[in-house]
């Protein structure tokens, strides 16, 4: 049973996301519980008007809860009066399954990824992105990952797209601008947004891992592709600082000494980033 499916007068029984939580007084000056329940089909509004305090000590708001309750019709809008409502069981769910996802066919975007990749020929930049692509469970959480909790591409699957998205901007710059280092500005844009792979949890909602809320995605970023490229006798020292000045700055100059960009390469990461960022914003939330 899916929230699209939903029809006045069915009993409902079901594990879903719980993305409103809210204790209300009725006009009697009783207290009730107000809840969203969502799945990939849609949301719903339910009411629990018994025991509501009770009820509401059983879960939180953006917890995977199982429930039990009637579809009602109340103001031309279906509604569930809840019986029983609690945080579901540890595997009583896959978050996944309530969570927003991209419309694009992830293996297609991968295999973008991939290509995008072989246009690197510096041997160190190159050796580094392997050692990336290499790994099947950094693999696993870059198709899996949002870039952002409700911005734009934020949903599962958003990273890559995203990612994609900025390295195709950044082999079509290079074409017109050739004498930016395409090897640079290429291997910056395939990774500028690694450290979002280790960003988000995964529940009701997207949330945020404890570095995710204190470091951020790109102080994590760096440390992955530092760890990594210290194993690789290709990669000069310079031409990992080049690499890495260009992920601090994916943002804007701000993060950098001096408050400057110290490469064309890092301003048009940044414009290439803002372009994809600020355009499906745009088509997904409308323009502010």
């Amino acid at each position: 049973m899916t929230i699209a499916t939903l029809r006045a007068g069915q009993e409902l029984e079901g594990v879903f996301a719980c993305t409103r939580k809210d204790r209300l007084m009725s006009r009697a000056a009783t207290p009730y519980l107000a809840v969203e329940l969502r799945d990939r089909t849609g949301a719903v509004q339910a009411r629990a008007f018994r025991d509501a305090d009770v009820l509401s000590g059983r879960f939180e708001r953006g917890d995977l809860v199982r429930v039990a309750g009637r579809v009602e019709r109340f103001r031309d809008e279906l509604q569930v009066d809840l019986r029983a409502i609690g945080r579901a069981a540890d595997g009583d769910g896959d978050p996944a399954a309530f969570l927003p996802a991209a419309y694009r066919d992830l293996d297609e975007l991968d295999g973008f990824l991939e290509h995008l990749s072989r246009e690197v020929h510096d041997p160190g930049l190159r050796a580094l992105l392997s050692r990336m692509l290499d790994d099947s469970a950094l693999r696993e959480q870059w198709r899996r990952a949002p870039c952002t909790r409700g911005g734009h591409h934020a949903y599962l699957g958003g990273l890559l797209e995203h990612t994609v998205a900025v390295a195709t901007l950044a082999l079509e710059a290079c074409q017109l601008h050739p004498r930016l280092d395409s090897d640079l500005l290429l291997a910056a844009a395939l990774v500028h947004d690694i450290g979002k792979t280790r960003e988000f949890t995964y529940a009701a909602d997207f949330g945020l891992t404890d570095a995710g809320r204190l470091l951020g995605h790109v102080e994590i970023g760096l440390a992955m592709l530092r760890d990594r490229a210290a194993a690789i006798e290709q990669l000069d020292n310079g031409r990992f600082v080049a690499l890495a000045h260009c992920v601090l700055c994916h943002h804007g100059p701000d993060a950098a000494p001096g408050r400057r960009y110290g490469s064309a390469e890092a301003l048009a990461l940044h414009r290439l980033n803002t372009l994809d960022a600020s355009v499906k914003e745009a088509l997904e939330h409308g323009l502010r």
